[in-house]
């Protein structure tokens, strides 16, 4: 009898035991275990249509894939943005999206400085982080920005036109600009930057004309400045390059093309001498550092140094074309 007692009382005080011992499985992190924690991080770029955005996109995936074999972390990677960025609208819902799906950090390339910034403060007030990527908005509580210097950028594109002209011995003269937009911060600087290369001389840069960054609306704001009698063509980003690099061709006219960003069709355009050369971004770069930044800050609570962080740019022309093919 007294040994079925003390048998009772033994389990009663096992059980109790295994009851008060903390749970090892809260918040996805395994106590002592190789399982790690869980991060949800987005993407969200102006639009699908460019390959710039696939290479952001690629970027993050290397800088994901590194961290989970390094550390046992997983990384809940998402990437979203419109199909067509010629709209703020589109890309505001995407953050909302991002922000209810609880992401823990966003990675934005803003359309626009403005047009986000309800979506970016509701996002912030909900706990999401928010690091820029290629095009800040005006919003200054970010992790961090990391783009390329845009209107330093534009002045290099601009002094490859100029010297060319020179070459040329075109010393005056009208020359056009189409962009994709007139609110996103990144295409507004390239844009400032190439202007200031013609500074002090007897060229007009016209205004600006915008072509929603597709190639087809950007030819066609082209072909109108070719009509005019322009004697160079800037392109401010991937689609109005090659809409400027199609009406040159077609037109069968001496004009001067210079690019912005680097797609084959590009590249192409150059090797076959419509363009004198683009400026080739880093856009991989930017995803792995952004991503990089995001996992440091969620993992120990790291704000990202420095606050404002260029990728680089780099003028492609027939010289160095093989380095990026």
């Amino acid at each position: 009898m007294k040994k079925n007692l003390l048998a009772v009382l033994l389990a009663g005080l096992f059980l109790f035991a295994a009851a008060c011992t903390p749970s090892s499985n809260n918040n996805n992190t395994t106590q002592g275990g190789d399982e790690g924690e869980t991060y949800t991080i987005y993407l969200v770029t102006m639009d699908r249509m460019d390959q710039h955005w696939n290479s952001v996109q690629e970027g993050c995936l290397r800088a994901a894939g590194e961290i989970e074999a390094a550390s046992g972390d997983k990384i809940e990677f998402v990437w979203d943005a419109p199909q067509d960025g010629k709209e703020d609208g589109p890309q505001v819902e995407i953050i909302n999206n991002a922000v209810a799906a609880e992401a823990d950090v966003i990675l934005l390339a803003a359309h626009s400085a403005d047009g986000q910034l309800g979506a970016i403060t509701a996002g912030d007030e909900a706990g999401v982080k928010f690091i820029y990527v290629d095009s800040p908005a005006s919003w200054q509580g970010a992790l961090q920005t990391i783009k390329t210097d845009n209107e330093a950028a534009g002045t290099q594109a601009g002094e490859a036109m100029l010297a060319k002209l020179t070459e040329l011995e075109i010393t005056e003269g009208q020359i056009g600009v189409v962009s994709p937009d007139a609110g996103s911060e990144s295409v507004v600087a390239r844009d400032a930057g190439f202007r200031k290369a013609f500074e002090g001389t007897s060229f007009e840069i016209l205004e600006t004309q915008y072509g929603e960054g597709k190639a087809d609306l950007s030819q066609n704001k082209a072909e109108d400045f070719i009509t005019s009698g322009v004697v160079g063509l800037f392109g401010a980003n991937e689609g109005s390059a090659v809409g400027v690099a199609n009406a040159i061709k077609e037109s069968g006219q001496s004009v001067v093309g210079v690019g912005f960003d680097t797609s084959a069709t590009v590249l192409t355009a150059i090797e076959e001498d419509i363009l004198i050369g683009t400026m080739a971004q880093n856009p991989k770069e930017m995803g792995y550092l952004g991503l990089k930044s995001a996992y440091e800050y969620l993992k120990n609570g790291t704000d990202p140094n420095p606050k404002l962080l260029d990728s680089g740019a780099t003028m492609v022309t027939k010289a160095n074309l093989a380095d990026f093919k």
